[in-house]
């Protein structure tokens, strides 16, 4: 299955960001600390214009912390950026946001002169649950679905900065189908345009060829079977998706074990790390049985 996911309030909120961009001092981008290029909207760059950046890798304590530390050395060789892993809901590590926000543009952030700042990130990343403890209190909303956010709001906070949050955007064309899995394993991705047997098998593979002993761990495994679906079954097994005769009920089983994963009972995961190679991104897809086409091959995730 190709997937495929761009609601229409998409593509006008890319044309409000683009205009946007030319009144702000500072972008904040709220990335998935587990799978921060993914979960990166590759159009920011085209409308950036060398404004300074913060890559916020949000959902820290559920991501590998060896792979994050690698991921906040590779975006730090980039000019004018930053990289800062935290959780959104942590107010200690927000405030080491707003110092760092002040770093970056010292000549703003006094009374009458807020850093003008934009939050911009894909769907279900966390940026509202960031802009609340930034403001301590609940301002833009917050919900475990994408597109909860529909269209760009100002929000002015008592520490000198003036925040503009911004609808969830992906890109329109996903060829990176291996990206487009991983969006969907993390719940980025509305349930409407996924398969969750799909998608569980992937998140199967994966977990067999990165983390098998917390995979098996997690669901009782003396050994692993050969197949990710047959690990979906397994776990199935193990969490009592059965259905009448005994048989694992398999579209339950991938959905909870997507939903475990998200919320790290299985451990700190992380679904991507910078430099790996192309040709083991496509053996990834092919174990799972996913069918990659030439036009949808899977590029290597990050250059080095």
């Amino acid at each position: 299955m190709t997937i495929r996911w761009y609601p229409g309030h998409m593509s006008k909120a890319l044309e409000q960001i683009s205009e946007l961009v030319r009144k702000i001092d500072l972008i904040i981008e709220v990335l998935d600390a587990r799978l921060p290029y993914s979960s990166s909207n590759h159009l920011l760059e085209q409308v950036r214009r060398n404004k300074p950046c913060i890559k916020v890798l949000n959902k820290n304590d559920l991501a590998d912390p060896a792979v994050t530390r690698a991921w906040v050395q590779h975006f730090q060789k980039s000019a004018g950026v930053r990289a800062l892993p935290l959780v959104a809901k942590n107010i200690p590590e927000v405030k080491s946001l707003v110092k760092l926000c002040k770093q970056l543009v010292p000549q703003r952030g006094n009374p009458g002169y807020p850093i003008r700042t934009m939050v911009v990130g894909i769907p279900n990343v966390g940026k509202s649950t960031l802009i609340n403890t930034l403001a301590g209190r609940s301002i833009a909303k917050v919900g475990d679905r994408p597109a909860v956010t529909m269209r760009p709001q100002q929000i002015p906070l008592n520490n000198g900065i003036l925040i503009f949050d911004t609808p969830g955007l992906l890109w329109p064309a996903m060829d990176d189908q291996g990206g487009a899995y991983r969006l969907a394993t993390s719940g980025a991705i509305g349930a409407n345009a996924l398969d969750y047997t799909n998608v569980g098998v992937f998140a199967a593979a994966y977990m067999m060829r990165r983390y098998p002993d917390l995979l098996k761990e997690r669901y009782k495994l003396a050994e692993l079977p050969e197949t990710p679906y047959e690990v979906v079954e397994a776990v199935g097994r193990c969490l009592g998706c059965i259905m009448s005769g005994g048989v694992v009920d398999v579209h339950r089983a991938a959905e909870t074990f997507l939903r475990e994963l998200r919320a790290g009972k299985a451990g700190r995961i992380s679904f991507e790390e910078p430099g790996t190679p192309e040709d083991v991104e496509a053996e990834l897809l092919r174990f799972a049985g996913i069918e990659v086409g030439e036009q949808h091959q899977q590029a290597p995730i990050m250059p080095e």
